[in-house]
C-alpha cells in the first residue's frame, strides 16, 4: 500500500464511506516488502499481534543488515534470534542502538513493547540449559515483560527448586528449560499456579536424543497445564508466554 491509498483509505474512514473494521481488514492484509533474497512481513503486527523476529542462522551478513535496516525504518525495532557473533558485529556497526548477547544469540533494538506488569519466571534445570534460558529470556524481555531467572535448579537436587518456591509462585507464566530426562517442567506445574511453558533441549548423553526424550518426557507430563515448544527453541517459548498473558494490543485485533 503507498502513501496516497493509506491516505485515501484514511480519508474514506473519516467520511463514513469505509466502516473501520473493513479499514483494519484492508490493512492487516498489506503486502510485503520484497528484498530480492528476504520478503519481510512488515505488517504481521496487524494481523497476529506480534512482529515478524529475524531467524539469523544461514543468513549472509548483508541479508541480515538489509532486513533489519527495513524493519527499523519501518517501526524503529528489531529482534534476530540464533545470530553469530561477527554477523551481530557487523548488525551494531550498521544499524545504531543495537544490542547483543551473546549467551543467547539474540540482537535487538527497540523493544516491542513497554512494561506490562507481567512477570515471566525462566526456570533452568542446568547450566548446560543456560542458551536457551536465555533466549527465551531475553526475548520476553524484549516483548515487554518482567523476567525472573530461576537458574541451576534440576531435579537432581530438587532442595534446589524448593528453595525458589516462592519466586516461581510469583510469576503469570513459567518458562521451564531442561534436557536430559527433562523431567523438570511437571515438577514446577505441580508447585506452581500459574501456566508452564516447557521447553527440550538437546543436552544430554546418547539416549536423550538430542533432545527427543526431554521432548517426550515434557509433552507425556502427568502435571496438567504444560505446553511444550520444539526442541531448543526459547524464542518459541517466550512468544507463546506472551500470548498467554493476552497482551496483543486490542487496538490492533481483529473485531
Amino acid at each position: 500500500m503507498q502513501r496516497q491509498e493509506l491516505l485515501e483509505l484514511l480519508q474514506d474512514v473519516a467520511s463514513g464511506k469505509v466502516s473501520p473494521e473493513s479499514a483494519h481488514e484492508r490493512v492487516a492484509r498489506l503486502p510485503y516488502l520484497d528484498l530480492g533474497a528476504a520478503k519481510v512481513d512488515l505488517f504481521r503486527e496487524l494481523r497476529s499481534g506480534l512482529p515478524e523476529v529475524v531467524f539469523g542462522q544461514g543468513k549472509t551478513e548483508e541479508e541480515l543488515v538489509r532486513i533489519v535496516e527495513s524493519m527499523v525504518e519501518h517501526s524503529g525495532r528489531a529482534l534476530v534470534t540464533r545470530i553469530a557473533a561477527p554477523a551481530a558485529e557487523r548488525l551494531s556497526a550498521e544499524v545504531n542502538g543495537g544490542c547483543y548477547e551473546p549467551r543467547a544469540r539474540v540482537w535487538s533494538v527497540g523493544r516491542f513493547g513497554s512494561a506490562s506488569g507481567r512477570r515471566i519466571a525462566v526456570v533452568s534445570a542446568g547450566t548446560s540449559d543456560f542458551p536457551v534460558a536465555e533466549e527465551a529470556a531475553v526475548c520476553a524481555d524484549w516483548l515487554g515483560h518482567e523476567v525472573e531467572h530461576v537458574r541451576d535448579v534440576g531435579v537432581a537436587g530438587i532442595q534446589r527448586l524448593l528453595g525458589s518456591v516462592d519466586e516461581l509462585r510469583r510469576a503469570d507464566v513459567a518458562v521451564v528449560v531442561a534436557g536430559m530426562d527433562g523431567a523438570l517442567p511437571t515438577v514446577v506445574a505441580g508447585l506452581v499456579p500459574c501456566p508452564v511453558v516447557a521447553v527440550p533441549t538437546s543436552v544430554g548423553y546418547g539416549a536423550s536424543f538430542k533432545g527427543i526424550a526431554p521432548l517426550l518426557t515434557m509433552l507425556t507430563a502427568c502435571a496438567p497445564g504444560v505446553a511444550v515448544v520444539n526442541i531448543d527453541n526459547g524464542f518459541g517459548a517466550a512468544a507463546l508466554a506472551h500470548r498467554m498473558l493476552g497482551l496483543r494490543d486490542t487496538s490492533i485485533a481483529s473485531p
